[in-house]
Formats: structure tokens, sequence, C-alpha cells
């Protein structure tokens, strides 16, 4: 008895390989765009300064809520109720971009020179940590909102100075990717102007 069995013709195959590569991925896929913060002020190319005739500073990155301790842009729904911006993820924990832009801004307006952890052991100066308790869009007001709890040891002293400081900024439309990304740089940077004349004090 001659068996049933026909192989599939080359072209069936190609197809149903076709198929299949479409349905597995080995790999996330990666978002549309990378989302990051931009400082109002910054340190130009190529300019220099030195502790010998400069008062220092450490800024810390700050703590924060495991709610934004993530790369999405968290939106808040309702007093105890979050979501995501679909499509929006930050270059790096909102965390480090606002230690950053803190840093490029108090060098700015300052004068000061920061330093980074590892460098603050021979010299810490004044040192700057805190948390970042909202890095949010709050859906209700249509606005971005940066609150931010600092906490200053100034240089010589022994005990801390706290403070909170925030800032709002409009959305201005729609919860999307760009536009929540452009007030929460606006309201960043509000913040980080403040601190930097608290400090500068």
């Amino acid at each position: 008895m001659r068996s049933a069995f026909r192989p599939a013709p080359p072209a069936a195959l190609l197809a149903a390989a076709l198929l299949l590569a479409g349905c597995i991925s080995f790999a996330p896929r990666p978002p549309e765009v990378l989302l990051t913060l931009s400082p109002a002020a910054s340190p130009a190319a190529g300019a220099e300064a030195t502790s010998a005739n400069a008062k220092t500073i450490t800024v810390l990155v700050p703590v924060t809520p495991a709610a934004i301790a993530t790369n999405r842009v968290a939106v808040a729904t309702g007093a105890t109720s979050l979501a995501y911006v679909k499509g929006g993820y930050w270059s790096e924990a909102p965390a480090r971009l606002f230690a950053r832009l803190i840093a490029d801004t108090v060098t700015t307006r300052t004068g000061r020179v920061v330093l980074s952890n590892a460098q603050s052991f021979a010299d810490p100066g004044a040192r700057l940590s805190g948390e970042l308790r909202n890095f949010t869009i709050d859906a209700a007001r249509g606005e971005a909102v940066v609150t931010y709890d600092a906490t200053l040891m100034r240089d010589g002293a022994k005990d801390f100075d706290k403070r909170r400081f925030e800032a709002r900024a409009p959305l201005g439309g729609a919860v999307t990717p760009v536009a929540a990304a452009t007030a929460l740089n606006r309201a960043a940077n509000d913040v980080a102007a403040q601190v930097s004349d608290w400090v500068g004090r």
C-alpha cells in the first residue's frame, strides 16, 4: 500500500516560515522615542572650575516612590490611582535625569563645583540629597507636577536644612509622550532654579 503523505512544496514551506517569523520575537520591541530632560541653564563647553577657589557641593540622586522609580511616564488619574503614558519611556530613571539637571543648574547659577559621590570623599563641601515625591502628570488639571523634598548640609555645618520645592507646568493638550516630557521638563527646570537659589544663599 502506497503512503498518502506528500511533502509540501517549497513555496508553502517558505510561506509558513514567514508567518511563524512574524509571530515570534526574541527581543522586546524598542520604543519609538526615548524621553529626557534638558537644562535651561548648563555650563558652556570648555568651561573650567576648580575647588581651589570655588565652593563645592555633592548632588546625590534622590530617592523615589516605586511608582516613579521606572522609566515609564506616570500619570495621576485620581487621588489614589496611577497609570502610565502609552509609548512614553524615559531614557533612564527620572531620579537620575533630575539629579543631573540639578547639578547643571547649580553649577551655572551658583558657580559651585558639583562633585560626584565618588569625588566627594576628599572634599564633599555641601551635600544635597532628598526625595523626588512627584514627577507625574496630573490628568485632572492637565499639568506636570514635580515635587522635591530637599535636604541640604551646608559647608562645615552639623545640622541639615530641609525644604519642599514644587512646580507645575501646563500640558497644553492631550497626554502624549512628547507633551508630557515637555511639561515635566519645564516644571523640573523651575524646581532646579529654586533649589539653586536656596543652595547659593
